[in-house]
């Protein structure tokens, strides 16, 4: 998995690419943990996101969580996998997708 984060002011954009799974969420998850502080709004972009698991899922909870104390978050160009998982789990409801 590759994360690239690109600030711009008070809005983070962290763009992941390959699988966010049991082994790679716990790198994104500390990159988040460590990066938004100041952040207003987080988007988190998955245009090269290939496969998401229950434990990338568990992190994008717990960042929805945690940014809905300090501003907003959104994830941006899903794919059509990633897409039918979020709707499948009912993510859909829970996060802003665009």
């Amino acid at each position: 998995m590759n994360i690239k984060k690109t600030p711009n002011g008070s809005t983070l954009t962290i763009t992941v690419e390959g699988r966010l799974d049991t082994v790679t969420a716990p790198d994104l998850e500390k990159e988040i943990n460590a990066s938004i502080a100041d952040v207003k709004e987080l988007i988190l972009d998955f245009a090269g996101l290939d496969y998401i698991s229950s434990a990338g899922l568990r992190l994008l909870l717990s960042a929805q969580k945690k940014m809905a104390a300090q501003g907003s978050m959104k994830v941006v160009h899903v794919n059509d996998v990633v897409n039918e998982v979020f709707n499948i789990t009912g993510f859909c409801d829970i996060l802003t997708i665009e």
